[in-house]
């Protein structure tokens, strides 16, 4: 039965007030409970008790006790409430009364509660960002362009759509937070400026093509430079080229450009490969003709030391005997003109002619005009018209045959 329920039996009343007018129905009287409590509160903290009329004997030294361990109990918690954890990959950053403390590392920490307040890190996580699109997630990611900041002027006049990605970590945490307001805005914004400076100062066929190792590299350069200038407290990891490519609006033009440079290189290769044939073959037959002719400026030049030679020895001998030698010299000329000859001299005894056949074709079946064995060549020569030289020769050679 409920302590106000009607009817009941006894004093339930919870706050231990009397009844009023002989019942307990009635609600507890405010002020004797707020007199209660203050007397409980007087005894905990040395206050007098009713009754005694003076103070309790016991009184200050109990209240002295809860006091102090109120007040231990007070300290502990405060003190377990300090301690923090800071994670592997993070790291702590120690406010003192909103001003930078310093900053703490990974493992078990203790900072004065109220006076001073941490915040972690994440220094390993990789976080990216891009320039020139932007990536929405879902089952199939999308990716939509941002044309103000696709598009770049380059070196030589041309518009080219360029798609950045970056990603970058933490690399003071302390830096990070209040170095600058914003650091992605600031990353934003630093990437953009020096892929647009990098791609100002290249070309398009550059970009388009072999350029694009050398862009990236540059470009993370930079951004990193400009990130510690502001002291951001971040770091490039990797600079990414997605994509760079002539705006939609002129890709057929540019597409039949790129065609025609392609046939212009082919017809410079063929060129190339032709002069390379004809170049070495050119070159080869002139070394040739060069070796040929000093080749034959030797042999022209020994013939005639040799010759020359040859007629200072026959002039010396010459002046020793000059009739044998003259006469030695026409022998020897003879000798070789008539062994050099296709005619035969006959010399008959009582005919008043001397006739030259071609014994040797007519023997020897050699030949020239004689090589037809229908046809024979006889020449008349009368005996007057031989000179004494050629007398003298005829009778030493018919003198060699007798012997």
């Amino acid at each position: 039965m409920a302590w106000n329920e009607p009817g009941g039996s006894g004093n339930k009343d919870p706050w231990g007030g009397g009844n009023r007018g002989g019942n307990n129905q009635g609600p507890p009287d405010l002020d004797e409970v707020v007199k209660q409590l203050q007397q409980k509160f007087g005894a905990i903290f040395g206050g007098a008790k009713k009754g005694g009329g003076g103070p309790a004997a016991g009184g200050g030294k109990a209240g002295s006790i809860g006091l102090g361990v109120i007040a231990v109990v007070l300290l502990v918690v405060w003190a377990i409430s300090g301690i923090y954890i800071v994670d592997e990959g993070r790291r702590g950053v120690v406010l003192q009364f909103g001003a930078y403390k310093e900053t703490t590392m990974p493992g078990p920490h203790w900072h004065p509660r109220f006076i001073q307040t941490v915040e972690v890190v994440n220094v390993e996580e990789s976080r990216a960002l891009t320039v020139g699109f932007r990536q929405t997630g879902g089952s199939r990611p999308t990716s939509s362009t941002v044309g103000r900041e696709s598009l770049m002027l380059t070196q030589d006049e041309n518009i080219v759509d360029v798609k950045l990605a970056v990603q970058y970590k933490i690399k003071s945490a302390s830096d990070y937070l209040f170095r600058v307001r914003d650091p992605e805005v600031v990353l934003r914004q630093a990437t953009e400026s020096a892929i647009r400076e990098i791609i100002g100062k290249s070309d398009m066929d550059f970009i388009l093509k072999e350029g694009r190792a050398d862009i990236t590299a540059q470009a993370m350069k930079l951004i990193q430079d400009t990130l510690d200038r502001y002291q951001a407290g971040l770091i490039i990891t990797t600079v990414n080229l997605q994509d760079a490519q002539p705006p939609e609006q002129v890709q057929d033009a540019f597409a039949d450009a790129v065609k025609a440079q392609g046939d212009s290189e082919r017809v410079k290769n063929e060129a190339e490969a032709y002069r390379n044939d004809i170049i070495p073959r050119a070159r080869g037959n002139a070394a040739r003709q060069i070796a040929e002719a000093n080749a034959y400026k030797e042999k022209v030049i020994a013939e005639a030391e040799g010759e020359a030679s040859r007629f200072k020895q026959v002039l010396a001998e010459y002046r020793k005997a000059p009739e044998v030698t003259r006469k030695r010299l026409y022998l020897e000329s003879m000798e070789s003109v008539l062994s050099k000859s296709s005619k035969v001299l006959v010399d008959v005894k009582e005919g008043n002619n001397i006739m030259y056949l071609p014994l040797d074709q007519m023997i020897g079946g050699g030949s020239g005009s004689g090589s037809n064995s229908g046809r024979r060549i006889v020449e008349s020569i009368s005996p007057s018209q031989i000179s004494p030289a050629d007398r003298r020769v005829r009778d030493n050679v018919r003198g060699r045959g007798e012997r």
